[in-house]
């Protein structure tokens, strides 16, 4: 599969821009903020809520942060404005983290602080491996600072996730909020695990551990194997549909969260699986990307990992294996 989407990607540059877009279009929700808003009303119907990202990261200079700081008050005052069940996912190098941590940190808080007076939830997306410190340490000072309203995000694939997971439920007790995923980047075998089975299996195990330590669990694969495994450990704890969550260790009361746990898929990826999980009482959210940088966060997608083409190939040549 690997040789099949490399070769996909190394000719998808060459393609007009226009075919690329054809490509991707499923996978993100439009250009500007009223396109994103349509596609947040069309699949509402089926029962699911959202985390919107406005695409672009890892900027070069701190100019640039003003273009996202600016957009995300945008997306706040549209989740207000239309009272939509939705919170945001923003990427710390967006706002310059790497660049300066503290002027960085500074630019977070400016969005953070009025998603937490809107009470809306702020996710703090994971990106390579150089990034996972600094937003760890982000997330734990933004805690001390009183902003509650943030979580993290954690891979499966990196070596170091149990401890950073064991870390972070003990900083932040039942305040710890955790996206646990298999994660996209590819990395090198002396820190993260490269063979499929293993990824699954380090990524429930994560899960597992996210749940025992009173996390509240945001579980985003579109894997059975990790899906299935969670469906298990939920019930294990007593958590379920419609069931307070159970656990001593952890926080009952979360704004617009489900109860202890929730579901989580990409834009226009097995829809089938989250409508059925939706149907059985679960909560489940879609990861709704859009922006005028989807060229570059498309193809940058692309050539961190060829296998995602394969995926993206399959679903447009046979759309009715992968439904919206």
């Amino acid at each position: 599969m690997g040789i099949v989407g490399s070769t996909i990607v190394k000719f998808l540059p060459l393609a007009p821009k226009f075919i690329v877009r054809w490509f991707a279009k499923r996978y993100f929700a439009g250009e500007d903020l009223n396109q994103a808003l349509k596609a947040i009303n069309k699949i509402s119907s089926e029962g699911a809520c959202f985390t919107i990202d406005v695409l672009g990261e890892e900027i070069n200079s701190m100019d640039e942060t003003e273009f996202f700081i600016s957009e995300y008050e945008k997306v706040i005052e549209l989740i207000v404005e239309h009272k939509l069940n939705s919170n945001i996912s923003i990427k710390p190098s967006a706002f310059g983290l790497h660049l300066d941590f503290e002027i960085g940190l500074s630019n977070m808080v400016s969005v953070i602080s009025k998603a937490s007076d809107r009470e809306i939830f702020v996710r703090l997306d994971m990106e390579d491996s150089s990034a996972t410190q600094y937003t760890i340490d982000a997330l734990t000072r933004l805690h001390d600072m009183g902003y509650n309203n943030v979580g993290i995000v954690f891979q499966g694939r990196l070596h170091r996730t149990m401890t950073d997971i064991q870390n972070v439920t003990e900083k932040l007790g039942n305040k710890c909020d955790i996206r646990i995923c298999k994660g996209i980047y590819l990395e090198p075998e002396n820190i993260a695990f490269t063979n499929h089975s293993k990824i699954v299996e380090e990524t429930n195990s994560a899960i597992q551990l996210s749940i025992k330590n009173g996390a509240y669990a945001a579980i985003a694969s579109h894997d059975d194997a990790v899906i299935n495994f969670s469906l298990n450990e939920i019930s294990k704890a007593g958590m379920g549909p419609g069931i307070e969550d159970p656990r001593p260790n952890s926080n009952p009361s979360r704004i617009g969260k489900g109860p202890g746990y929730e579901f989580q898929f990409l834009m226009g990826v097995r829809g089938d699986v989250r409508r059925k999980l939706s149907n059985e009482g679960h909560l489940t959210r879609v990861y709704l990307p859009y922006g005028a940088r989807w060229y570059e966060y498309s193809m940058r997608r692309l050539r961190e990992n060829p296998d995602v083409a394969l995926h993206i190939t399959k679903a447009v040549l046979f759309p009715w294996t992968n439904r919206r």
